[in-house]
């Protein structure tokens, strides 16, 4: 079965609603979603919030999530918060 992969940049103007977009996309998504976070250089608490629930719903439909670009601050936080080993990351 060929894995079909999606890709989708995140504004960080619009984080939330990004990710929720991905939400959607997890059900048609064979195996792969890839976000781009190159553009983000803060998050807040709404967006860790929804980044759970994405890495949650993500584990229910066995879809791997890649966060590619993320800034050094911005995986710090998501150190601190416990949410890194719940997603792959790239450059």
């Amino acid at each position: 079965m060929a894995m079909i992969a999606v890709w989708s940049k995140v504004d960080e103007e619009r984080i939330v609603p990004s990710l929720r977009d991905a939400m959607d996309k997890i059900d048609s998504a064979d195996g792969e979603i890839t976000l781009d976070f190159s553009s983000v250089r803060r998050i807040d608490p709404a967006t860790i919030g929804t980044l759970e629930e994405l890495a949650t719903r993500a584990d229910e439909k066995k879809v791997k999530i890649v966060l590619r670009g993320v800034a050094v601050d911005v995986y710090k936080v998501l150190k601190l918060v416990k949410l890194t080993h719940r997603f792959s990351f790239t450059g």
